[in-house]
C-alpha cells in the first residue's frame, strides 16, 4: 500500500502544485475559488463580485493547489494565524463553538485550518490526481505552520472530511459537541507534533510528502500550557 500511495503522489505531482499565496493576485484566485465552492456550488455564503471573503482573511495565510497543465487553482485552504490582541477571539469558529473548546490552545501557535475548498470542475487533472488533492492542501498547511512556528492546529470539519483524512492516517481529535455550521459539523483539535508523528508512524510515504521529509516542520518544544499537550 504504501508503494502505491508513493506512486500515485509522485504521478500526482507531475500534474499538481503546492502554493503559498504571497501575493493580491494569488488571494484573490482562492476567494475566487471559494466563491465557486462555497457560494455556486454549495449556496454557504453569499460572497460579492466572484469573491468570497471575510475579515479574517488579512489574519491568514492561504494555499492553493494549482493544475500544472491549465494554470487553473482546483483547491485552497488558509490557516488563520491567532494574534495576541485577539487571544482565544482569533479565530472563526469561537463564533459557533463552546468557549472551552479552544481555550487550552497556546493562542499565538495555533493556526485554524478554514474555508478548505476542492472545486468539482477539473478539467485535465486525472481522477489519481484529483482523490490526492487533499495531500496536496495539507503539505501547503504544514509549510504555513513551520514558517509561523505553529504547534496546534483547530478546525471545524465535516465528517465525511474527518474521514477521509484518517484514510491517509491525518488524525484529529474531535472536541465538544457538534455544531450547526452550514450542516453538522465537528470541532477537532490537534497537536502538530502528534498529529504528524501518527502519520509518519503508519503513512511515512504521505508524512514524507506533507513534510517535505520533515524539511517544511520542525519539532517545536515552545513553552506550551500543560492542558495543551494532550490535544491530538
Amino acid at each position: 500500500m504504501e508503494c502505491s500511495i508513493e506512486s500515485a503522489l509522485e504521478a500526482a505531482r507531475d500534474e499538481l502544485e503546492t502554493e503559498i499565496a504571497t501575493s493580491g493576485p494569488q488571494i484573490e484566485a482562492a476567494q475566487r475559488l471559494r466563491y465557486k465552492v462555497y457560494c455556486e456550488e454549495r449556496g454557504f455564503e453569499p460572497g460579492e463580485n466572484g469573491l468570497e471573503q471575510d475579515e479574517f482573511d488579512h489574519v491568514s495565510r492561504h494555499v492553493l493547489v494549482r493544475s500544472r497543465r491549465s494554470g487553473q487553482v482546483l483547491g485552497t485552504v488558509r490557516v488563520v494565524i491567532g494574534c495576541a490582541a485577539s487571544g482565544a477571539t482569533s479565530f472563526p469558529m469561537n463564533r459557533v463553538c463552546e468557549r472551552y473548546v479552544l481555550s487550552p490552545l497556546p493562542a499565538m501557535a495555533t493556526g485554524e485550518i478554514s474555508r478548505f475548498a476542492l472545486t468539482r470542475d477539473r478539467p485535465g487533472v486525472s481522477p489519481a490526481a484529483a482523490a490526492l488533492m487533499r495531500l496536496f492542501l495539507m503539505r501547503g498547511i504544514v509549510t504555513v505552520s513551520g514558517t509561523h512556528d505553529l504547534t496546534h492546529w483547530c478546525a471545524i470539519m465535516e465528517r465525511s472530511l474527518l474521514r477521509l483524512l484518517r484514510a491517509t492516517a491525518i488524525h484529529f481529535e474531535p472536541v465538544g459537541p457538534t455544531v450547526e455550521y452550514h450542516g453538522t459539523r465537528q470541532p477537532a483539535v490537534g497537536s502538530i507534533s502528534t498529529v504528524l508523528g501518527r502519520i509518519r508512524a503508519e503513512k511515512p510515504k504521505v508524512w514524507s510528502f506533507i513534510t517535505g521529509d520533515g524539511a517544511l516542520w520542525q519539532e517545536r518544544i515552545a513553552a506550551q500550557p500543560q492542558a495543551a499537550r494532550h490535544f491530538g
